[in-house]
C-alpha cells in the first residue's frame, strides 16, 4: 500500500493560498512470487521456474512483460557477467486460474523476456518456463544461482522476485574398463583395470555401499586385486568364483573422492577435475 499527498494553490491580486493537504492510499491489487519446480539443478536435468501473479483488483492488467535475468552474475576476479542458465525453447506454459492459455510471445531469450501476458480481474497467473544449467553454472557444495524475475507493464509499479536454487549435493559416478594386453597366450597373465570417477561435489563414502561386479571370461586364476594400490583380500573386500568367473566387491570397499570445480576467470567457464578411485585385477587367463 502506497500513500499519495496532494495541495491545491490560489493565486490572486498578488495573494497565494494554499488548500489543505488530501492524504490518499493507493492499494497495491498486484502481488507476485517465483518458485522452482525442483530447488537442485546439475547439468543432466532442467530447471523449471514458476512466476505467480496474483490481481486481487477488479480491473484487468493487460500487456504485462516478465523479463528473467536467468541467474546472470559477475564471477569472481572478472568484470564480465555471465548467465548460468540457458532458457529451453517453446517451454512456455501459462495459465489463468489453472486453465492452460495460448503461450505468449518471447521476444529474447537473454534476458528472457515474456511478452503479451494478461492478467484478469481476480485471477491468479502461472507463467512455467524450463531452463538448463550450462558452463556457466557453479557446482560446488556451495555455490547457488539467485534467479530473478521483474513484472513490468503499464499503470503498475515493476515488481521484482527472486528464486535461489542450489547444486545437487551427491555423488555422480562413471566407470570405464581397460584390458592389458589385448592379445596374451593360453594360461597367460591379463590385468584389468577400472577407473571410478566422481563428477559430483560430494565424494562417495564406504556408507553408501558402492558394490563393483563383473564376470570375467574366460575365468581368472591366481586372481589378484587392487584397490587404488592397496592389496585386497578375498572374503574381507570382495568374493570370487573361480568356476563362473564372479567378481563382487563387498559392501563399504569402494570410496571415490569428490570432483574439484574451477572457473576460468576470463572466460567466466567451470572446468570439472573428476576425483577418481581406481581398482586393478590381474589372473591368468583359463582357456
Amino acid at each position: 500500500m502506497a500513500t499519495f499527498y496532494n495541495q491545491a494553490t490560489l493565486s490572486y491580486n498578488g495573494n497565494v493560498r494554499s488548500s489543505n493537504v488530501t492524504t490518499g492510499q493507493i492499494i497495491e491489487v498486484l502481488s507476485a512470487s517465483k518458485n522452482a519446480v525442483n530447488d537442485n539443478y546439475s547439468p543432466d536435468n532442467n530447471v523449471v521456474f514458476v512466476v505467480s501473479i496474483i490481481n486481487k483488483g477488479n480491473t484487468a492488467f493487460n500487456n504485462i512483460t516478465v523479463t528473467d535475468n536467468l541467474g546472470s552474475y559477475i564471477p569472481s576476479g572478472s568484470t564480465a557477467e555471465v548467465v548460468p542458465l540457458t532458457y529451453v525453447a517453446d517451454s512456455v506454459n501459462l495459465y489463468v486460474n489453472g486453465v492452460l492459455q495460448p503461450a505468449p510471445t518471447v521476444s529474447e531469450t537473454n534476458p528472457l523476456t515474456i511478452e503479451n501476458i494478461n492478467i484478469p480481474a481476480n485471477s491468479n497467473v502461472l507463467v512455467m518456463y524450463d531452463t538448463r544449467p550450462n558452463q556457466f553454472a557453479p557446482l560446488g557444495t556451495d555455490s547457488s544461482i539467485t534467479n530473478r524475475a521483474v513484472i513490468s507493464g503499464n499503470n503498475f509499479a515493476d515488481i521484482t522476485v527472486d528464486k535461489t536454487v542450489i547444486p545437487n549435493n551427491t555423488a555422480n559416478l562413471n566407470i570405464s574398463k581397460s584390458l592389458s594386453p589385448t592379445e596374451v597366450e593360453e594360461n597367460g597373465e591379463i590385468t584389468y583395470t577400472f577407473v571410478i570417477e566422481n563428477y559430483g561435489n560430494t565424494a562417495s563414502l564406504s556408507a553408501d555401499n558402492v558394490i563393483f561386479r563383473d564376470v570375467f571370461s574366460p575365468v581368472l586364476s591366481s586372481l589378484t586385486a587392487t584397490f587404488n594400490d592397496t592389496p585386497w583380500v578375498q572374503g574381507t573386500n570382495y568374493s570370487y568364483d573361480n568356476t563362473t568367473g564372479e567378481f563382487v566387491t563387498l559392501e563399504g570397499q569402494i570410496e571415490v573422492p569428490a570432483a574439484q570445480f574451477n572457473q576460468d576467470t576470463q572466460t567466466g567457464i567451470w572446468s570439472v577435475q573428476p576425483g577418481v578411485s581406481t581398482i586393478v585385477i590381474k589372473g591368468n587367463i583359463q582357456s
